[in-house]
């Protein structure tokens, strides 16, 4: 009997040993962090207003913003990492990044390999194209060539709504909308907010909204189980919803409040 209590005692004890070696083991990112001093943030530069490079050669937008708010809550210095849309969360899975803020959408598909935080940014998907296009509905897309970027959320959206397209897929964002204006796609497919900056530098251009793909708000990812981090980063941005924070960047970068996201 007293054996058999040892026993469990033993196996209890190293049941316990073992959690706690899983809860250090997933907070050990943000402990990195802390002990680093720094953390390295993915973030696009060829996506404005989310993310660009000014004339200064230095990284300005939405995404930027909220990376340096995260750095400065955390009392660490942040290390920015240009992105595209293709290799954002590859660069979590290979640890070339602490965090991707890049304008990302939450799908069932990438919860499966990345924790996401509560949404920090309204963005609209939509199809633009030349007004000499006729395009009002999803069926309408059909046999029309529309360029978007690989791996994207428009990616995704057109190839679920939109099957009868002719989808041409580039690599990078400014590749998918140099294609339009080179003409060799009749549309394209981002954001709407990312359309009225390319308007805005193209006053004369020759292009309007066709069909909305879908509402989808951005998140920061990072890798799965760094319950600790995560916490952080969603209490950073819930304090910047409620302060005001995150309307101000909404109304610098986008034109307008960010209005009520989602957790």
């Amino acid at each position: 009997m007293k054996r058999r209590s040892l026993l469990g005692l033993i196996s209890l004890t190293a049941a316990v040993a073992c959690l706690s070696s899983a809860n250090a083991f997933a907070d050990d990112l943000y402990n990195t962090i802390m002990a680093r001093k720094s953390i390295r943030v993915a973030v696009p530069t060829d996506y404005p207003p989310y993310g660009s490079v000014g004339t200064d050669m230095t990284p300005r937008g939405y995404d930027i913003d909220m990376a340096n708010l995260i750095g400065k809550k955390l009392g660490v210095k942040v290390e920015l990492i240009p992105v595209t849309a293709p290799n954002r969360i590859a660069y979590l899975q290979t640890n070339k990044a602490d965090i991707t803020i890049s304008s990302l959408g939450k799908t069932a598909e990438r919860a499966k390999v990345v924790d996401f935080s509560i949404a920090y940014a309204p963005f609209f998907d939509a199809v633009f194209g030349t007004k000499k296009v006729k395009a009002t509905t999803f069926e309408e897309l059909k046999g029309k060539t529309i360029s978007v970027t690989r791996g994207s959320m428009q990616d995704q959206e057109l190839e679920q709504m939109a099957p009868g397209a002719q989808v041409k897929r580039f690599e990078d964002n400014n590749s998918t909308l140099s294609a339009f204006l080179a003409g060799q796609t009749q549309m394209f497919a981002t954001g709407t907010t990312v359309a009225a900056a390319l308007q805005k530098m193209n006053p004369n251009l020759d292009m309007e909204l066709k069909v909305i793909l879908a509402n989808a708000p951005c998140y920061v990812a990072m890798p799965k189980g760094e319950s600790t981090l995560l916490a952080k980063i969603n209490m950073v941005i819930r304090e910047a919803r409620t302060d005001g924070t995150i309307d101000k960047f909404s109304q610098t970068w986008l034109g307008a409040p960010a209005g009520q996201l989602p957790d």
